[in-house]
């Protein structure tokens, strides 16, 4: 898909209303632990990558986080973030773009991304993201992503995916990144389908 074809796909998706869809959680509890056993804090710069009308951002500004970005192809899922969060939504920079395009103009400490890697099944594609990822981090940056698993769906959201284990899921980000925290996630989504999901947080080395 080109970048304008993304944000119609997902656009669409959100129009149905963030609750009902797979990905919804009420609270973004694997992503805070995972950052927990990190070691990021409220002095470390975050962007949440795909993150839409993720409520993460929520709750790392409850936490006292104040160098915040949100990162999403979908002016709509940001609406719904924002209309969310109210004033304090100004808290955020909030970056609408096709990360796949993205050139970031600074680099973050921590790259966030719950469930888009995941719909890059072509290499050039991923090639495409990793090179985001690169100039938007430097060494000492950690990256947390997290993917269906091998066992997860196939697809979602009317789009096929791919599934990664750990050693997987590293091994597409080369050599220059290292495995810091590795966990698995049996998603529970708002019909009662389970989702299980590999999580790792990787420290950039190179």
């Amino acid at each position: 898909m080109t970048g304008v074809e993304w944000a119609a796909h997902w656009d669409e998706a959100y129009s149905h209303g963030d609750t009902t869809r797979s990905w919804y959680q009420p609270e973004a509890a694997p992503s805070l632990a995972i950052l927990d056993r990190c070691g990021v804090t409220p002095a470390h710069s975050v962007v949440d990558v795909g993150g839409g009308a993720s409520t993460l951002a929520d709750d790392l500004l409850a936490r006292g986080h104040q160098d915040l970005s949100v990162l999403d192809v979908s002016s709509a899922g940001e609406s719904i973030a924002r209309r969310r969060l109210g004033n304090d939504a100004d808290a955020i920079t909030w970056i609408v773009a096709d990360v796949l395009a993205w050139q970031p103009e600074r680099t973050y400490d921590v790259w966030h991304d719950r469930a888009l890697f995941h719909f890059l099944t072509a290499a050039e594609a991923r090639s495409r993201y990793l090179d985001a990822l690169s100039a938007a981090t430097e060494p000492g940056s950690i990256a947390v992503l997290a993917t269906f698993a091998p066992d997860g769906p196939d697809s979602c959201s009317g789009l096929p995916v791919a599934r990664y284990d750990v050693e997987s899921l590293a091994a597409e980000l080369g050599a220059g990144w290292r495995v810091v925290v590795e966990e698995r996630e049996e998603h529970t989504t708002p019909a009662g389908a389970v989702q299980p999901f590999t999580w790792v947080a990787l420290r950039r080395s190179a």
